[in-house]
């Protein structure tokens, strides 16, 4: 008989998605072990109260028929607290499931706090060798037999056969240190309610710090908890880090795909919300390009365009974009003088005879008859290069998928000229997808820095 802890629950749930505060449960199985001794398991599906997507009822095979007849979370709350008295909870991606169990509880007004183990941290600590902890990988390293994947049950046996694994290959003295190490709770900030601490995963994803009234900060990584926790190192922390930990009250974070998919919710969150303490992504309104004409000969050589009239397939010697008329008048008048360029020429003087920068000998003559207008048009170029946007290089529209197999995440990230359509999480829901392409400067960037890596997933999409 081998004990991993005095009194623990092995639990597991199936959900109608990833985001506790918006999504319900729809099946609770545990297992409770006292002693080392099994004394007893339960299993429920759970009427949700709201509709289960298509893409989860063909990943967990729990259909919506299956659960509308079911009793609600409210109606087995007390049996639950039953089966979690006195013991530590522990799942796979602990912090999910109790993100989940903690809101639902909070929806009837109760206050919910246990201790946590979470078995992907005990299999990081006890196989470090290993580059995945995924239950799917668990399940094939040590080639256990799941009949039921993705149901509550027959997730939470996975979990109690790792725990017997590795208890038979390290030893009971070195997963009860291992358990009892991960067991210890960080520091967290003062004031901020601990259980919204607890519930953050090491994933991808985006978190939110609200305050009273208002988002304070919106923010992003590859792994929600460390980097949320890294703002609250007192030995590191900077002035705006003080701010938020003065007027954090809460903090709420969604799981995504991957990297692209933290970044783009990222961003659009920080346009939608503007929160203060975000000094960049926000909503840039006023954005423009230079275009440059393709006659060495026209007046003037250069036009400022919004970046709503550019048609991404086939815009040509586009240079930007910048936040204001102003700035993109400030970069053009600065590379002027750092190429000799005509003021005139680009339109940034105007009368009769040759510029004033020809006076002062920063124009190289054009205006003047002492240089041709091909070397000209060929040197703006060459001084706009640093700013030029690419053309659209696809056909149409292409998808990003992007997959998180420790959350069962599937993201399809949807892309037109630059601009990002939306996020679908099948393709069956492409047909639903309606949006009209907007460019955005921080998509852009996202898009160069990501189509060029061998690994990313790019799908071509017709229609």
């Amino acid at each position: 008989m081998s004990t991993l802890l005095p009194c623990y629950v092995l639990l597991d749930l199936e959900t109608t998605g990833g985001t506790p505060t918006q999504d319900r449960i729809t099946e609770i199985g545990l297992i409770r072990y006292e002693n080392g001794v099994e004394t007893g398991r339960w299993n429920t599906l759970i009427n949700p109260g709201i509709n289960i997507p298509p893409f989860i009822q063909r990943l967990t095979g729990i259909t919506q028929d299956m659960v509308d007849h079911a009793p609600t979370f409210s109606q087995v709350c007390e049996t639950l607290l039953q089966w979690l008295d006195q013991a530590v909870l522990c799942a796979h991606n602990a912090r999910f499931d109790y993100g989940f169990l903690k809101n639902e509880f909070k929806r009837i007004g109760v206050t919910f706090q246990k201790k946590l183990l979470c078995t992907v941290q005990l299999s990081r600590k006890l196989y470090p060798q290993h580059h995945s902890h995924s239950l799917n990988a668990i399940i094939e390293r040590f080639r256990l037999i799941c009949d039921q994947r993705h149901r509550a049950m027959g997730d939470t046996e996975m979990m109690a056969a790792f725990i017997d694994v590795a208890m038979h290959e390290l030893g009971e003295a070195t997963i009860q240190e291992m358990a009892l190490t991960l067991l210890k709770q960080p520091a967290i900030p003062v004031g901020l309610d601990h259980l919204d601490i607890d519930t953050l995963p090491a994933t991808f994803g985006v978190y939110l710090f609200h305050g009273d009234s208002a988002v304070l900060y919106v923010g992003k990584s590859v792994s929600l908890r460390s980097r949320v926790f890294n703002h609250f190192q007192g030995d590191h922390r900077s002035a705006k880090e003080m701010r938020i930990a003065q007027e954090i009250k809460r903090v709420e974070y969604r799981i995504t795909g991957g990297e692209l998919g933290a970044l783009l919710l990222e961003s659009r969150l920080i346009k939608d919300f503007q929160p203060i303490h975000n000094r960049q992504l926000r909503r840039e309104r006023q954005l423009c390009s230079w275009q440059v004409s393709r006659d060495p000969n026209a007046k003037p050589l250069v036009t400022l365009i919004n970046d709503s009239d550019i048609d991404w397939r086939t815009a040509d010697h586009v240079y930007g974009t910048f936040k204001t008329k102003r700035q993109a008048v400030e970069v053009l008048s600065k590379l002027a003088d750092e190429y000799g360029l005509c003021d005139k020429a680009l339109g940034l003087e105007k009368g009769a005879g040759v510029c004033f920068a020809h006076q002062l000998k920063h124009c190289k003559g054009l205006c003047a008859g002492q240089e041709s207008a091909e070397s000209h048009w060929l040197r703006l170029l060459t001084a706009l290069s640093q700013y030029r946007l690419l053309t659209w290089p696809y056909a149409g529209r292409i998808g990003i998928r992007e997959h998180n197999p420790e959350y069962a995440i599937t993201e399809i990230h949807i892309f037109d000229q630059w601009c990002h359509l939306g996020t679908v999480k099948d393709y069956q829901e492409l047909d639903e997808l309606s949006a009209w392409p907007r460019f955005d400067r921080d998509t852009y960037r996202y898009l160069l820095k990501f189509l060029p890596r061998k690994n990313v997933e790019i799908i071509a999409l017709h229609g």
